[in-house]
Formats: C-alpha cells, sequence, structure tokens
C-alpha cells in the first residue's frame, strides 16, 4: 500500500495533477535526500536534534522517574509533590515558550528544557501508577521473607512496575520528538527544524518534507528501541510470554 501511494503520488506530481511547488514529487525529495546527505548537512542536523533529544530525555525522563517512585513509595512525598505536579501537568507544556525565553533565552537551554518537560509528566505518571498497582502480597511476603527495603524495590516493586514505566517511556518518546520540533523554532540555527525553517524561507518544499519524514523515521526508530528494551525486559512476565505465545 505506501509503494503504491508513492508511485500515485509521483504520476500526479509528473502529470501536474498536483502543484508541485506545494507537494514535491517522491523523486524530488529523493534527490534533496541526497544532496543533503552528499553535502553532511542532513547527517549534521540530525545528530543536532538528536542530541538535544536525548540530553532532554536523560534530564526530565530521569526526574520524572524519580519523582514518581518517590511519590509511589512514600506517603509524605505524594502529599508534597503530587498537587503540584499534577497541576502543572495540566499545563500544555508548549504554551511555556515566551516564559522559557525570558529564562533562558534562545539557546540550547531553552530547547532542552522544553523536551525536559514534555518527557517529564508521562514517565512521572506511569511509574507512580506502577508501584501503587505492585501487589501487596508480594511486598509483604518479602518482608515475611526478611529482605529489606532495598531488596524489595529491587526484586518486587521495580519489576512489578516495569511494564507501566515503559509505557510510560512509550510515550514520553513521542512527546520528546514532538516537543522538538516545535522547540527548533526558536531561533535555531542547527538540527532538524531549523533545517526545515530554513528551507521554508527558500521555498524549498522538497527539504521541508524531507525534515517532516526525518523525524518521523526517528520516532518510529525510538519506538522501535523501547519495543525491544520491552521484550528483553518483560521477557519473565507471565502477560508478554502469552502475547509471544499468540503472535502469529
Amino acid at each position: 500500500m505506501p509503494i503504491l501511494i508513492l508511485v500515485v503520488w509521483e504520476i500526479a506530481a509528473r502529470a501536474g495533477l498536483v502543484n508541485a511547488r506545494l507537494l514535491p514529487a517522491p523523486s524530488t525529495i529523493a534527490s534533496a535526500f541526497w544532496r543533503s546527505l552528499q553535502d553532511g548537512s542532513l547527517i549534521a542536523n540530525t545528530w543536532a536534534s538528536t542530541k538535544r533529544a536525548l540530553i532532554g530525555l536523560l534530564i526530565g525522563g530521569g526526574l520524572g522517574f524519580l519523582g514518581g517512585l518517590a511519590t509511589g513509595l512514600w506517603r509524605p512525598a505524594e502529599t508534597l509533590l503530587d498537587s503540584t505536579v499534577q497541576m502543572i501537568r495540566n499545563i500544555p507544556h508548549l504554551a511555556l515558550i515566551p516564559l522559557v525565553i525570558l529564562w533562558f533565552g534562545i539557546g540550547e537551554t531553552a530547547k532542552i528544557f522544553l523536551v525536559a518537560i514534555g518527557v517529564f509528566f508521562p514517565l512521572y505518571i506511569n511509574t507512580f501508577h506502577g508501584v501503587r498497582t505492585v501487589d501487596r502480597q508480594l511486598v509483604e511476603m518479602a518482608e515475611v521473607y526478611g529482605l529489606d527495603r532495598r531488596a524489595r524495590l529491587s526484586r518486587i516493586i521495580l519489576p512489578g512496575a516495569l511494564p507501566s514505566i515503559l509505557v510510560g517511556l512509550r510515550y514520553a518518546l513521542g512527546l520528546m520528538w514532538l516537543t522538538l520540533i516545535v522547540a527548533e523554532t526558536i531561533s535555531a540555527t542547527s538540527g532538524l527544524g531549523y533545517m526545515t525553517m530554513n528551507a521554508r524561507e527558500f521555498l524549498q518544499t522538497d527539504v521541508v518534507i524531507l525534515g517532516i519524514l526525518v523525524y518521523a523515521l526517528l520516532g518510529k526508530l525510538a519506538d522501535w528501541a523501547t519495543k525491544a528494551i520491552e521484550r528483553r525486559a518483560l521477557s519473565w512476565h507471565p502477560a508478554y510470554q502469552i502475547a509471544r505465545e499468540n503472535k502469529p
């Protein structure tokens, strides 16, 4: 089906049924890909975007995981933090762009901060949910067998919460790229967002579409990597074993 769409798209563009300036043919986009690959701009801009995304994920995702773990394990932490976090969560993080520019300017810090905010909440909520839904009987059994707090955390609570945490990671990765696309329009000098915005100024629609496709590919690769982590980390989980056995 995707190949058929490309063929129809190419024929329509060559026949003049669609405006080539607004929607270039796939062959034109492929030529733009090859040119940007040869001059190194595509690799350099892709790496700049990926680096921002990963730094933001490491900071925001790490804080979200630790916050969800703390509020899930300790009621005082939930009382102190959760209401505030839930209130801030309801503010669209992209609406903070004017404030972020006032705080951090238009440099790298602003872009990384926006990505970190975007990925924080999915990991926080899913970690909190995962910890709270661990079977209490298993925790009590571990206490009866004399496991200390650290052992209960590493052997019972974290493995039990892992499916929910990984769901949060998949959701966070999608928001990571979505946020980055917008963040890189803030006076960037590198990155895929910069490449597409610069191409728009010169009406290079083929490069704009190429940037969008690269974003989509990076998002798909991130989702594939998370699925690979799930298969490896949850190979012990009965639900995942059943799903694997029933997979055609």
